[in-house]
């Protein structure tokens, strides 16, 4: 089996995924999942489209990952795995669409608008 590439977005994170046939290490900018990501919500989140399929321990992540929060930067991870086991073997789409791991969430942040504090927000009222 041949190296497969796949992007995955959330808000401002943007990850790229190269993965490979090994024994299910996930390196994220050089360094390892449990590293990268201490909270182990946000590891299960990374892991979640592998342990649906059942190939946690088959593949080997390669992870460049840019832009974003923590939360944002792990949902775009899951996105760019679940895409890259799509190109692996499509039969396996509609068991990762099910679960919802292929959809991009497009929510992201408005942007601010003139003569407003933020986005919605707006300065006091007077009407005197």
């Amino acid at each position: 089996m041949e190296t497969v590439n796949a992007v995955g977005r959330r808000k401002a994170a943007v990850a790229r995924v190269i993965v490979k046939e090994g024994n299910g290490a996930i390196t994220i900018n050089k360094r390892p999942l449990e590293v990268y990501f201490p909270s182990s919500i946000l590891q299960y989140i990374v892991k979640q489209p592998l342990l649906t399929l059942e190939a946690a321990e088959k593949y080997d992540v390669k992870v460049n990952l840019d832009g974003g929060g923590y939360k944002g930067q792990a949902e775009a991870l899951r996105l760019a795995i679940a895409r890259a086991l799509v190109k692996i073997n499509p039969d396996d789409k509609s068991a990762l669409r099910a679960q919802g791991f292929m959809t991009r969430d497009p929510r992201s942040v408005e942007r601010k608008k003139p003569g407003q504090p933020k986005a919605r927000k707006r300065f006091q009222f007077s009407k005197r």
